[in-house]
């Protein structure tokens, strides 16, 4: 044989095994795909978090969850493409709330939204977190923290102040809410609508016990008492002017993740209710906000 034929016959051997090579790449490409299935998210009421944390879908599947994917948008539907088999024999859907930076696979306390499937499709609430619905609770108008000590009396300026409960000495807890304390994943806030939008009065999870923040309040006594609240007499946020009359100003609690890295109020606001007014001994009703639950559909 000469070189011209041994040259010849080796393209031929090479081109036929470049293209075997080529057809077993496409079936195991055809055959992943196959083994995937779309999974579509249809959610109402989320909003944007912040730059440090984005959502995550889990499937559940032989009581162990499985990630979806991750998304920042809360725009929707989006898909998702999820391996087949454990999609099928998914029993549940989970969102959380994830860093974005995690080391830890697994899901974080913050979970927001579950359903269970029903054939294909899974209705998604939060149920997971508590009873949501079923929420009530009142504020007063007082400023504690503006007295020089305990029980000196009151200055006749108690428009300046909010507080979640029941007046008295002491004031006494009445939110009902879910009990979070037990929950790393949430914890609750309050909230004043001021000129310039919301103003933390600080978060909490005893509603009979103080929050964490008194960074409004009065210089003698600003402790304050035993539920959550704050006065409004020192550093002003940005775009408000203290002290801030609370009279006729939306009070609000939110449903907060931990940790929150936005200092926005989160979607979910329970309680929402209107100052009128009266100041203490006279309390204002919050009403149960349904509306702001975020719900939706999952499919598959």
């Amino acid at each position: 044989m000469n070189l011209k034929n041994k040259t010849m016959i080796k393209k031929m051997f090479l081109g036929v095994l470049a293209l075997g090579l080529m057809l077993t790449s496409c079936s195991d490409d055809d055959d992943n795909a196959s083994n995937l299935e779309t999974l579509t998210l249809n959610l109402n009421g989320l909003e944007a978090l912040g730059s440090n944390f984005v959502y995550e879908g889990w499937i559940i599947v032989d009581g162990q969850p499985v990630t979806t994917g991750r998304f920042t948008s809360v725009n929707f539907p989006q898909n998702f493409p999820v391996d087949a088999t454990q999609l099928s024999n998914a029993t549940a859907f989970v969102l959380s709330i994830e860093p974005l930076v995690d080391p830890d696979p697994a899901p974080a306390p913050t979970k927001v939204l579950r359903g269970e499937f029903t054939g294909n499709s899974a209705s998604v609430n939060t149920d997971l977190i508590g009873d949501l619905t079923n929420v009530s609770g009142t504020f007063f108008l007082r400023t504690p923290t503006d007295e020089m000590m305990p029980g000196a009396g009151n200055n006749g300026n108690d428009e300046y102040g909010v507080w979640f409960g029941t007046p008295g000495m002491p004031p006494t807890a009445n939110l009902t809410l879910p009990d979070v304390s037990q929950n790393a994943g949430w914890t609750y806030e309050g909230w004043v609508i001021g000129d310039s939008g919301p103003i933390s009065t600080g978060t909490f999870d005893n509603f009979g016990g103080r929050d964490n923040f008194t960074g409004f309040s009065g210089t003698e006594f600003n402790q304050g008492p035993p539920v959550p609240g704050e006065d409004f007499f020192l550093n002003a946020p940005t775009g408000e002017v203290f002290p801030l009359d609370v009279r006729n100003r939306m009070v609000v609690i939110s449903l907060e993740p931990v940790p929150d890295d936005s200092p926005a109020p989160f979607a979910i606001k329970p309680l929402v209710g209107v100052a009128g007014t009266e100041t203490a001994p006279s309390t204002h009703d919050f009403s149960a906000n349904v509306a702001s639950l975020p719900t939706g559909t999952v499919t598959r």
